[in-house]
């Protein structure tokens, strides 16, 4: 017999055998009240996340190995900022309805006109008006030294060859999140770091 690999998504300091991790552990005779407090202290910074690990199983002396994976970069963000989520659900009510002359009675509104003024239609004086264009809700920001931080964390399972391009992949991320990074928008912060301004910060 060789290893077995168990890949499970856990959430982060609270891992438990669950109906099909137990019954292959149970197999392989490991001990899974050991496995499983051994996952909890190595995910314990994670606490709220799903954690990605996987379990290595030498089945022939029913030992393992545990490698703990890093959550998404959404994840981390969340963490940092305290948030729960980064969205609002759409109301009904914030559609715009359109009046019709039934909703709403011309009594109060048509006057006595001289018949050369031009008059308009109850639903002409009362159809709404068009939509303004939302401002973009922002939910939070970070600090640069949040994505350095981020980054680090990261750092292995980014493609980007040196630091400063993988800090690049990080604020690539937020670009498209309700965020700013130190009070500006994503985009921004993409060209100052081409321009040198965090340097001295991304040594």
């Amino acid at each position: 017999m060789g290893k077995e690999t168990l890949d499970l998504l856990i959430e982060g300091g609270n891992a438990k055998p669950g109906p099909t991790t137990a019954p292959k552990l149970s197999q392989y005779k490991v001990n899974m009240g050991q496995l499983f407090n051994e996952i909890n202290e190595k995910t314990k910074e994670y606490k709220g996340m799903n954690v990605p690990v996987k379990i290595v199983i030498d089945t022939s002396k029913s030992s393992y190995e545990i490698k703990v994976g890093v959550p998404p970069v959404s994840s981390l963000i969340k963490k940092e900022l305290g948030l729960k989520k980064m969205g609002v659900e759409k109301k009904a009510e914030d559609k715009i309805k359109p009046a019709t002359v039934e909703e709403k009675k011309p009594a109060e509104v048509i006057e006595k006109r001289d018949a050369k003024t031009p008059t308009k239609t109850p639903v002409e004086e009362l159809a709404p008006k068009k939509e303004e264009k939302k401002e973009r809700i922002i939910f939070g920001n970070l600090k640069m030294e949040q994505i350095v931080k981020i980054t680090k964390m990261k750092r292995d399972s980014l493609l980007a060859k040196d630091f400063k391009k993988a800090v690049k992949e990080i604020v690539g991320a937020v670009v498209s999140m309700p965020l700013t990074i130190e009070g500006k928008p994503a985009k921004e912060i993409l060209k100052e770091i081409d321009e040198g301004k965090y340097d001295s910060l991304l040594k």
